[in-house]
């Protein structure tokens, strides 16, 4: 058995000031221990193994980093990135975050991880691309690689701190996701006023870090450093090969089972896809619109009669982007794009996720209103709430067909009167009802001849209506006028 090598490194750093930063030296000494073979090798080649042999990785290299940079270290495996960016976290110290030394909770909801506040985490969760009802009640161990780096951001920027370092950036990553986290990360550091410093061999993420310095590591002391003008990326490169055509049901129920609601849409006047290299990535549903609606008379100072809803309104009623391209401005472009082509003036739309995540505003349309449930909404929710049944979680139809079950006949009774008292204009989507107007009357004697078990949908679209949701209202006339605003 032979002893091991030894190996001493070295690493000095001073500022200087009137260069205005620091500069580091840094290099490592082995010695080769005798051994009859290394003796050999040293006989064979004429090598001297006698003595200590000097590696030099940096010598006077200077770094000046200032607040907010973008910096993307590059170079081979072994050429000393990680050494730089270890001598950086050392001199750093506490303001520093390195994304690997982020602390996760495996078995905890998103949701009670980050932010201080219910508000603030799906905020923070919506801008790293965990924008999705499912993803905030999923723990760190069901997520995927791809979000378990989106999540580790968001937890990096909940520190505060003001430097975030990673070493093998994206490395584990595809390169379509690696690109969409570099854009992403590169563009949260900068409106957070934070420094940015990766490290990676890979040499594709420059488009989208758009860095305000390169380095490129080389063997040895060999070192490039490329100084520029410290912006956002103007977009990410995976968005380039994106296109958007007219698209059918079949397109959209593809990537349907990405939305948090059912895959199911109401009367659909047209859909549309994006794709990229033939992948379908994303989907726009538009359908014909309700007839009554809390934001349409603020939207054109009216009430429109049915027959002009059908031939000049639509609301869209799904917006889906794959998981993998979230956060690139996607969901923007399947909105305003297709604004135009929808082939309808009055376009509305109301959305929970609309309030969290602003894409749809950035698209052309007006956020009018936010709308809080109606009242009778409210008292319904709260009398079950009484029967024992758990609000947040009525979304879900098998969780109601247990707790349906787990009544008495007395108690059963009590919920049909409690879901009666909703106001009339919402039985109608309580019941699913193609019809355009279901009566009080009507509406009692269907909750008696349904067997309770199948009162679990209705439990689920009164968790719906019980949602704040925002209206969003876009006009044909405004591209005449020259007044849609184009977003980021």
């Amino acid at each position: 058995m032979t002893e091991a090598v030894p190996i001493r490194a070295s690493r000095a750093r001073r500022y200087d000031k009137q260069r205005g930063c620091y500069v580091y030296d840094v290099s490592f000494t082995t010695t080769v221990p005798l051994t009859a073979r290394t003796v050999e090798v040293a006989e064979a080649f004429g090598l001297g193994v006698d003595g200590e042999k000097e590696h030099v990785l940096y010598r006077d290299f200077e770094l000046h980093l200032a607040e907010g940079d973008v910096v993307y270290i590059t170079g081979d495996s072994g050429s000393g990135k990680s050494v730089l960016l270890r001598a950086l976290q050392e001199d750093l110290g506490e303001e520093a975050v390195d994304i690997a030394d982020v602390e996760v909770d495996e078995d905890t909801p998103l949701i009670d991880t980050v932010g201080s506040t219910f508000q603030e985490a799906l905020r923070l969760l919506c801008k790293v691309g965990l924008n999705d009802a499912f993803l905030f009640l999923r723990s760190w161990d069901q997520l995927s690689d791809g979000q378990r780096y989106r999540y580790r951001i968001a937890r990096m920027i909940d520190t505060g701190r003001r430097f975030w370092l990673a070493d093998e950036f994206c490395s584990t990553l595809d390169r379509t996701t690696a690109k969409v986290v570099a854009f992403n990360i590169q563009k949260l550091a900068r409106r957070c006023g934070a420094t940015l410093v990766v490290a990676t061999t890979h040499t594709d993420l420059e488009e989208d870090l758009n860095p305000s310095i390169l380095i490129r590591k080389g063997w040895g002391e060999e070192i490039e450093v490329d100084y520029r003008e410290n912006r956002e990326a103007p977009g990410c490169s995976v968005a380039e090969d994106v296109n958007i055509r007219l698209g059918t049901r079949e397109d959209y129920e593809r990537l349907s089972h990405f939305h948090y609601r059912d895959s199911r849409v109401p009367v659909p006047h047209r859909f549309f896809a994006m794709e990229r290299d033939g992948e379908i990535i994303g989907v726009i549903a538009y359908c014909y619109p309700p007839v009554n609606s809390a934001g349409r008379k603020k939207a054109v100072g009216y009430r429109p009669r049915l027959g002009e809803l059908n031939r000049e309104w639509t609301i869209i009623s799904r917006v889906v982007v794959h998981p993998k391209y979230r956060t690139i401005g996607l969901g923007r472009r399947l909105v305003e794009e297709t604004l135009p082509l929808c082939g309808r003036r009055h376009v509305e739309l109301m959305a929970v996720m609309a309030q969290y995540n602003p894409f749809a505003e950035r698209a052309g349309m007006k956020l009018l209103l936010r709308r809080e449930p109606h009242v009778s909404v409210v008292k319904a929710v709260d009398g079950l709430r009484e029967l024992g049944f758990n609000p947040p979680l009525m979304s879900s139809k098998s969780y109601n067909r247990r707790r349906l079950g787990e009544l008495s006949d007395a108690e059963m009774e009590e919920a049909r009167e409690i879901l009666l008292g909703v106001s009339t204009q919402y039985y109608k989507r309580l019941t699913s009802s193609g019809r355009p107007y279901v009566r009080k009357e009507e509406f009692r004697e269907w909750l008696h001849e349904v067997p309770r078990e199948r009162l679990d949908r209705v439990l689920a679209n009164l968790a719906v209506l019980s949602q704040s949701k925002a209206y969003l209202y876009w006009c044909r006339d405004w591209m005449d006028e020259g007044e849609v605003d184009e977003g980021e």
